[in-house]
């Protein structure tokens, strides 16, 4: 099968389209024709070499962590999905680097869930792994209806979630993000704090997605919370504010319900670009440029 693949470290030039073996489900697992993938941040930062940590294998690597696909074989102690099911989900491609920018990919069956009908997949492929990243912040904070929460990088990928989930569980979010984001920011029931002029109120509880740090803490009341953008920015607590770090992981039943708020209207998909496997390394330049505002697709 064709699949993006780099054999060594370095710029985008490195990444090219090459054979690979098909991969073969086996149990509890299943095999999904892949119609769409996105690009993330971490897939730069792994291909330049400068991931901090240790991968499970060893280069040539496929990268790829979300897919939107059809299910084209299922592997043994496999209930819940059936060959021809069009599903989402996401590899955690840290632990496993099975790549999802292929036209194959092994996935266990509890990481998927139905595709939501009538979206494309190019949309429907950048909810699975930051969706799950926002739904998954939240409920570290187990914040009760009312509660306020101040969101950075607000128009970001996460952040956007964030807001759109936060609304729908009854909190008062206020974003924070850059002049031009304003409208997007309001648009989900947020708040609006501009970037340029920095971060001020109080609030029972911060998400950090655009890695401010431990002073947003001044911003937290007593015995609130703050969930840091990964584990080792993740602060020590004081004043009884409880600190988590994001760091998520597949989940098919949640991942479900975030497709029934997509099917309802209640979260929005974005998506800033589409590009075949062949133009890779221009989806990874166009990421690595910035100012983003939406998933960055790849299709075989």
């Amino acid at each position: 099968m064709r699949a993006v693949s780099y054999a060594q470290f370095g710029g985008p030039e490195v990444l090219h389209v090459a054979d690979v073996p098909v991969p073969v489900p086996g149990p509890g697992q299943v095999r999904v024709r892949v119609a769409a993938s996105v690009v993330h941040p971490v897939d730069l930062m792994i291909r330049s070499g400068r991931f901090p940590a240790p991968l499970p294998t060893g280069l040539p690597y496929t990268p790829g962590w979300d897919v939107a696909g059809t299910v084209d074989v299922v592997g043994p102690a496999v209930e819940q999905v059936t060959i021809g099911d069009e599903v989402i989900g996401f590899s955690p491609w840290l632990r496993t680097t099975a790549g999802a920018h292929a036209e194959y990919v092994v996935l266990d069956a509890a990481w998927l869930a139905p595709a939501p009908a009538g979206v494309p997949a190019t949309d429907a492929a950048t909810l699975p792994t930051n969706g799950l990243a926002a739904a998954q912040a939240l409920d570290l904070l187990a914040l009760p209806a009312g509660s306020t929460v101040l969101v950075t990088g607000a128009a970001g990928q996460v952040g956007g979630f964030v807001l759109a989930l936060a609304r729908v569980t009854g909190l008062h979010a206020t974003g924070l993000a850059g002049a031009g984001d304003r409208a997007f920011v309001e648009s989900l029931g947020a708040a609006f704090l501009s970037r340029s002029d920095g971060p001020t109120g109080m609030f029972d509880a911060v998400i950090d997605l655009a890695v401010i740090g431990p002073s947003l803490l001044d911003l937290v009341r007593d015995g609130g919370g703050y969930v840091a953008a990964s584990p080792p920015l993740r602060p020590e607590p004081v004043r009884e504010i409880r600190t988590y770090a994001l760091e998520v992981l597949p989940d098919g039943s949640r991942l479900g319900e975030l497709v029934k708020l997509v099917i309802s209207g209640d979260i929005p998909l974005r998506v800033a670009g589409v590009y075949p496997f062949a133009d890779a390394a221009a989806a990874h330049d166009r990421l690595a440029r910035g100012g983003v505002r939406g998933g960055v697709a790849i299709v075989p």
